[in-house]
């Protein structure tokens, strides 16, 4: 998965930590763009919001395409326990 990503942001100027970091917030969150610019802003980190989502779009079908390579698949069979109703 380190692989992919690094292809896709070899070109891009800041830390891979960081872009992870705004991208993760974005998908993970409900913040605007400019709430997660904000607040990169508040931790020293200058990036424009426009930047972010630019981010987003290139590391987000990455991170799903490997996550959907590790999903296990799901059973047939589903029971609900008694007392969880």
């Amino acid at each position: 998965m380190i692989e992919a990503l690094r292809k896709v942001v070899k070109r891009l100027h800041y830390p891979l930590e960081v872009m992870l970091t705004c991208v993760r917030w974005y998908a993970a969150y409900p913040l605007s763009l400019r709430h997660i610019e904000e607040m990169m802003h508040e931790r020293g980190v200058l990036v424009e919001h426009a930047t972010v989502h630019r981010w987003a779009l290139k590391i987000l079908p990455v991170l799903a395409a490997a996550f959907r390579r590790r999903k296990g698949p799901v059973g047939k069979s589903w029971r609900m326990d008694e007392a969880s109703r």
